[in-house]
């Protein structure tokens, strides 16, 4: 069970602070049932989430294994998904955002990334779900990096490039 204040990763949502644990007083709640009072870091609002719930919620890196993810970026394989049909695009990128492994996460945007300039050395535009994972997968492992390292979110990408860089 995790404390008030905990950082914690909910779902799909990112990081999200713990800010109560009890039955909140709103109507729609189960008044038997205890919850968590989430607040996300990156945006306005509360979620409100039973305790014994089955969304998935995992404590955030530290810092020492967000500079292990860090150094492990190299040799993290890209497997850019050159499948046309997009439902089976979206699963294939719905996957790895679903596994919630900051290491599923970086196979994404690599994946995504290295299908984006493919398309574009042919002189096409990417296409708009390789984006819209891409962009998501980088949210999320953004924000979660942000705060393991003690950084801010904007700094994250030039934070990763330079520790690559420098390790390689």
């Amino acid at each position: 069970m995790y404390q008030v204040g905990d950082l914690i990763i909910y779902s799909g949502e990112g990081v999200c602070r713990v800010e109560e644990i009890g039955t909140p007083k709103i109507s729609g709640v189960d008044p038997q049932r205890v919850y968590y009072t989430l607040s996300p870091v990156y945006r306005e609002g509360k979620i409100f989430i039973p305790v014994d719930t089955e969304v998935f919620m995992r404590p955030i890196l530290t810092r020492e294994e967000a500079l292990e993810l860090i150094r492990a970026i190299p040799s993290i394989q890209a497997n850019a998904c050159v499948e046309r049909n997009l439902r089976t695009l979206t699963e294939f990128y719905q996957s790895l955002l679903h596994s919630h492994t900051c290491e599923d996460l970086v196979h994404l945007i690599k994946s995504a990334y290295e299908k984006q300039q493919n398309v574009l050395a042919k002189g096409k535009k990417p296409g708009q779900v390789d984006e819209r994972f891409m962009k998501r997968a980088e949210d999320i492992l953004h924000g979660e990096l942000a705060i393991a390292l003690g950084i801010p979110k904007e700094e994250v990408p030039d934070y990763i490039r330079r520790s690559v860089e420098e390790n390689t």
